[in-house]
């Protein structure tokens, strides 16, 4: 193989190639796939946005927070008597899982080791499932235990000091095995090493955010102007749930900018970047952090649906028969689900929360994800390697996902795309209905208030979260349609021609 710093020589012999002068190193299918898809303008500048979403997604606790980044307590000799932090105390365990989980994760993928970053990859995917599903499950129960219809012993254990750690560790447990049980790296004391701490940190969280804190915004306002605190402001310093109270219920919003110098009261000082709604609520707050409830029901969602999608799909291609037939028709029925008239109903029946809008999304519409596997297993099915892993006895599961998924799958991963921006648009409409999660920032949510109840149009609230859906829909389409031109050798040609 020559070296890639040497100049190709013009023309080569059929010696010269037997001793590797002018060979080409060939690229693996993926890196070829995805060199395709970078090298389209749309494609890439529709990765950046999607990047964009993705970094305020992760980190909008940290830019757009009403509460001090840094506080200190001015005693009356003017001496710091206190110090803290008050917007870390008040972050939740989904904040603090997504700021270590990408951090960790980055230098997980980026440093240099001996292990394939493909199987490192693949562990990473399997560690933010286990402590997503661990977190998600505390966080569950925490409200429920706090709930008024939550069960008896609930009620009469929810505030003992045990039963925290014992629900975080039932939960890492339960992840915890299911975890291990998929093959990342052939070492089995790794992946239980990788496991356990996935389990204890994610436990971790739980047990030290179980309660949610009482925040009140205004009392640092209040005595930051006093001058007994010194605070540091994040660099947006609003919560997307935090209204100013010296604002008129019925009032169109504040325009972009503005700070109301006459207003009264320890928000006068502070302006609206992008406006406010009409309770004086920032917009730039609820923009950014609205990019997580869109990344998160587009990806979760999606995740669902394509293992639901490719379980099912995988026995209807491999067996055939009776059972694609049987199987069939219970795909036929989910086609006919209209998935946003299903979760306008569950809205007014199910508790409101992004957990159940995901879940209902992502089993509705596998459908896809099935008929694409059903083909590309009904055409494999008769070919050589599987075959041959017939004859030498290989189980079922590793027949179906070891041989023949890797490769059929590809027709999956371009459909999830467009999957994820049908979650996202679906979200969007739900909120703008008025049915989306409750307490949540969303961008249907801020379009729907683009017109008040006095009847005007308010433009900045039209403008900005409209075009957020716009970008983000086109950015997911754009990227699947690159991708299957990338990856379809019809397509590949014809544009080469």
């Amino acid at each position: 193989m020559s070296d890639s710093k040497t100049p190709m020589p013009e023309s080569v012999t059929g010696v010269d190639l037997m001793r590797g002068i002018g060979a080409v190193e060939a690229k693996g299918f993926w890196e070829d796939a995805w060199g395709r898809v970078v090298r389209r303008p749309g494609a890439l500048l529709a990765i950046v946005w999607i990047g964009i979403v993705a970094f305020f997604a992760v980190f909008s606790p940290v830019i757009a927070n009403g509460l001090p980044l840094w506080a200190e307590r001015i005693g009356p000799d003017g001496q710091v008597t206190e110090s803290w932090s008050p917007l870390w105390r008040n972050l939740d365990a989904t904040d603090l899982l997504l700021l270590f989980g990408t951090v960790i994760g980055l230098l997980w993928l980026l440093i240099p080791m001996s292990l394939a970053r493909s199987t490192r990859a693949g562990m990473l995917f399997v560690a933010a499932v286990q402590a997503g599903f661990v977190v998600a499950a505390g966080v569950g129960l925490s409200a429920w235990s706090r709930s008024p219809n939550a069960p008896d012993w609930m009620l009469e254990h929810g505030r003992a000091s045990w039963f925290p750690a014992a629900c975080a560790a039932v939960a890492a447990a339960v992840t915890g095995v299911l975890a291990f049980l998929v093959p990342t790296c052939d070492s089995r004391l790794g992946r239980a090493a990788a496991v356990l701490l996935v389990a204890v940190g994610a436990g971790t969280l739980v047990v030290d955010r179980w309660s949610d804190p009482l925040i009140d915004y205004e009392s640092y306002i209040e005595q930051e102007a006093a001058g007994t605190l010194r605070a540091t402001w994040t660099l947006v310093p609003w919560s997307p749930n935090q209204s100013r109270s010296d604002l008129d219920l019925f009032a169109p919003g504040l325009p972009i900018g503005d700070k109301v110098e006459d207003a009264t009261g320890p928000f006068a000082e502070r302006r609206f970047m992008m406006g406010s709604d009409a309770v004086g609520r920032d917009v730039l707050s609820q923009m950014m952090h609205a990019c997580r409830l869109s990344i998160s029901v587009g990806l979760v969602s999606t995740g669902i649906a394509v293992l639901i999608g490719v379980t099912i799909g995988s026995l209807m291609g491999y067996f055939g028969g009776k059972v694609d037939l049987l199987l069939y028709r219970v795909v036929e029925i989910f086609m006919a689900i209209p998935v946003l008239f299903l979760l306008i109903v569950a809205a007014a029946v199910l508790p409101r929360n992004t957990y159940v809008m995901m879940a209902i999304i992502g089993c509705v519409s596998w459908t896809g994800a099935a008929r694409f596997i059903r083909a590309e297993f009904l055409r494999m099915r008769g070919q050589d390697f599987v075959q041959s892993a017939r004859a030498v006895g290989l189980p079922l599961r590793s027949i179906l996902f070891k041989h023949m998924l890797p490769n059929g799958v590809t027709p999956v991963l371009v459909d999830a795309s467009f999957a994820i921006a049908a979650a996202i648009l679906a979200e969007a409409t739900l909120s703008f209905l008025g049915l989306g999660p409750e307490g949540q920032a969303s961008w249907g949510k801020l379009l729907a208030s683009a017109t008040n109840t006095t009847g005007t149009f308010v433009w900045w609230l039209a403008i900005f979260p409209g075009c957020a859906i716009f970008l983000t829909v086109l950015g997911y389409n754009l990227i699947g349609e690159a991708l299957r031109d990338a990856i379809d050798p019809k397509l590949r040609k014809a544009a080469q021609t």
